[in-house]
This record gives C-alpha cells, sequence and structure tokens, in this order.
C-alpha cells in the first residue's frame, strides 16, 4: 500500500522521557522509526507521545485523539512504575481509544506469575508461587534441600529482582544460601534469613515466583518475538545473568536476531504459534484480539525430549516494553494494527 491510498486511522506510540525528550519527539528520530515508517506505508498514521507522570493530563487529553496507541514503558524505571501510566491506559481505553498492550493485559501475560498460571503447560516447570513473606520464609527451604531456585518478582525489568539460590552446607545453626544477582557478576553468602528480609519488598507487587534452576542455561536463551498469534522473528543469545562458570561467562555475548524463518527454531515457531499461544489466551482468559502488538517469551533449554529433541522452559513473558528488533518485526506490527485499526473502526 503506497502513501496515496487512504489512511486507515490515527495511532500514537507512547514511551516515557521528560520535557526535552517530548519537545525532541519525533518519528524519524525516535528508536521506533521502523516502526513508524511500517504503519505509514501500510496506511495508518502514527505520531509520536511522550509520556510522564507530570504531565499525565495533557496526555490523556492527547490520546482521546487517537484510534489507537501502543505503549513501550518498562514497568521499572528509575525507580517509577506504571501505575499513573496504568490507570491512564484504563481510562482511555474505556473511553474507545485501543491500548496495546492493554494494563489488564500485561497483569494476566506480562508478569513473572504467568509463569505459575502456565506451569502445567509443556512449557512449564518446577514453580511455586509465595503469597506472602512468612509463605516463602516457610516454604523456600525445602524446595531448596532438593536444588538450586530461582527466585523472581513479580514485576519489574532487566533482571531486578532475580535471584539464583542455592543452599550451603553449614554447620551452625543458621542456613547460610549462595545467591547470586542477576544483576551483578559476583555471587555472595549470605544467611537465609538475611537473604529472605530482601525480598520483603517483592511482595508490594503482589507475589514472588520461585522456579527451579535450568541446568542448561548456559547453553543459551531464545527469545521469541510475537505479533498477535503470529512469530515475528527470533533473538538467542549466551548469558551471563545467573551463570557463574568463568568459561560459560566467556561466551556471554550480544542477542543475535534473525527471522522468523530461521530453520534452527522452526519447531518453537510452531509450538508457539500452533499450541502455546492458543493454550496461553485460553487458560488466561485474554480475547485473541487483545494479545499485544509486540511481545516476547524467553525460553531457556529444558532436559532432552525422549526423541532427542529439546524441551524449553519459559523464563519469563515481556509485554510492557518490547522493543520490535528482528528486522520483520516492525511490518508484522504494521499488519497487526492495520487489521485492529480497520476492525474498530
Amino acid at each position: 500500500m503506497s502513501k496515496s491510498t487512504a489512511r486507515l486511522g490515527r495511532i500514537a506510540i507512547l514511551w516515557r522521557g521528560d520535557e526535552a525528550a517530548r519537545r525532541s519527539a519525533s518519528p524519524e528520530t525516535s528508536r521506533f522509526k521502523e516502526v513508524f515508517a511500517a504503519l505509514n506505508e501500510i496506511g495508518v498514521d502514527a505520531e509520536p507521545v511522550v509520556y510522564e507522570d507530570d504531565v499525565r493530563d495533557d496526555v490523556s487529553a492527547q490520546l482521546a485523539k487517537f484510534d489507537g496507541v501502543l505503549v513501550w514503558v518498562n514497568p521499572i524505571h528509575e525507580g517509577r512504575n506504571r501505575a499513573n501510566l496504568d490507570t491512564l491506559l484504563r481510562e482511555v481505553a474505556a473511553c474507545g481509544v485501543w491500548v496495546s498492550a492493554h494494563p489488564d493485559v500485561i497483569l494476566k501475560m506480562g508478569t513473572k506469575e504467568v509463569l505459575h498460571r502456565t506451569r502445567k503447560m509443556s512449557w512449564g516447570c518446577d514453580t511455586a508461587l509465595y503469597q506472602t513473606a512468612e509463605a516463602m520464609r516457610v516454604e523456600l527451604p525445602s524446595r531448596l534441600a532438593i536444588g538450586p531456585r530461582v527466585i523472581k518478582r513479580n514485576r519489574g525489568n532487566g533482571g531486578q529482582g532475580v535471584w539464583k539460590v542455592e543452599t550451603l552446607p553449614n554447620p551452625g545453626t543458621r542456613p547460610i544460601v549462595h545467591v547470586l544477582d542477576a544483576t551483578k557478576d559476583a555471587a555472595e553468602d549470605v544467611a537465609l534469613d538475611d537473604f529472605l528480609d530482601r525480598c520483603s519488598e517483592y511482595f508490594e507487587d503482589g507475589c514472588v515466583i520461585d522456579q527451579a534452576f535450568q541446568a542448561r542455561l548456559s547453553e543459551g536463551v531464545v527469545r521469541c518475538y510475537m505479533a498477535g498469534d503470529r512469530c515475528a522473528g527470533f533473538g538467542h543469545h549466551k548469558v551471563k545473568a545467573l551463570v557463574e562458570a568463568p568459561a560459560a561467562r566467556a561466551e556471554a555475548g550480544p542477542r543475535l536476531y534473525t527471522s522468523k524463518t530461521d530453520p534452527r527454531f522452526q519447531r518453537l515457531r510452531r509450538l508457539m504459534e500452533d499450541e502455546w499461544t492458543p493454550q496461553l489466551i485460553s487458560l488466561l482468559d485474554i480475547a485473541r484480539s487483545d494479545l499485544p502488538m509486540i511481545w516476547d517469551a524467553d525460553f531457556m533449554l529444558g532436559p532432552p525430549n525422549a526423541d532427542g529433541t529439546d524441551s524449553y522452559v519459559l523464563g519469563e513473558v515481556n509485554v510492557s516494553s518490547v522493543f520490535p528488533i528482528p528486522d520483520e518485526a516492525p511490518a508484522e506490527i504494521a499488519r497487526r494494527v492495520a487489521d485492529r485499526v480497520h476492525s474498530k473502526l
């Protein structure tokens, strides 16, 4: 579709920024310039909207003039959360503006709780949920006795609030654990009670998730990018987070992006499109049309299957602020947006 074709609607692309960012915002210079271009090419007019809590009312008035808004804002940024923004997005959605991802959809699929709710799916593993700090204090020791665990706060990004934890032999009376913060390079040994005290603030997000540590983590993580219910590409990299072996850490590198047709990941693509995404939306009661325009799922390698193929274990689902980095993603997003706006009009 060329630029001369009748336009399909108006979409805002929203991200967080200060007054200087608001003044300088433009489609051509933003990190979403490929998305702006793809939307324009397909016949959707897109404009930048830069949000901060101090201009909430102004942004609300702006969004009321659009057919929809694509939102890219992290759950936690420089100590601030999305509470005020999410309230605003619910308000504009109630007035008829289509929001992706809607805050209620994020709460269903974009928090770590999804790991517990979907633990019975074939991407799941041994996963527990703690509703209170006291429950974690009572139940975690018995799980640590089986093997290393990964503790995850319910809402976060960039590895914030994610820990590998394992019990150390201790002749004393206080249990000692070896802990590694996903955002740090070095582990430390601390009393279990002290570690639990550190985690107490995480219950402000509602719960804490506890997963069995995956021994093949050092082999890498595959990120499957999705546009609605269709794959938009992959990212793969060897990670440092929660990996301690020096040789494995030395192999870590940047995420490498690839097409949805990459032959290495076709089994994963089929699982995501044909099995897991339908199961996810059914289990979480999400309408297919409400799936985010861009979201991703991070997978670790689990134990090999009986036929020798790799199994995959879900590590997290990212919804709030997924940058559409694979080359095909902007076009996939644009097609999904055009379909969604057309159905709304």
